[in-house]
């Protein structure tokens, strides 16, 4: 999946990159049609958003690498997170002009290995 030298430590802005191309490529994979990706407005970044079958699907990507003493990355979502995606989302869709639409708000977890290969992914629709 990547081209990232072996046995070097890894930033987390690499490490951030590896799990949000692995969590598109499964969504693209579901049939999703991912619109944007990073998109970013003054209050923050919504990593994904896509569209699948009449939704406009808003994707939170987590990951982890290393210790599993750190939790897992669902647990990293809490309820700061949650505010300031919808928040987001809110803005987004002002923008964008979109008021009629059914909306989600999905979050992928990614445990990758130290070569930032996918150990696995869990995607957990209607997160929040």
């Amino acid at each position: 999946m990547n081209n990232l030298t072996p046995g070097v430590k890894y930033n987390r802005k690499q490490k951030g990159f590896a799990a949000e191309e692995a969590a598109a490529h499964y969504l693209s994979s579901l049939g999703y049609e991912i619109i944007e990706r990073n998109w970013r407005c003054r209050s923050g970044e919504i990593d994904i958003i896509a569209a699948e079958r009449g939704r406009l699907v808003f994707v939170e990507v987590r990951s982890r690498s290393g210790s599993p003493l750190q939790g897992t990355p669902e647990e990293s979502v809490d309820t700061r997170k949650i505010q300031q995606v919808r928040s987001i989302a809110e803005i987004y869709l002002y923008m964008k002009r979109q008021t009629e639409c059914h909306l989600s708000f999905d979050v992928i977890s990614v445990i990758l290995n130290s070569d930032l290969s996918v150990a696995s992914l869990n995607h957990i629709r209607e997160a929040f």
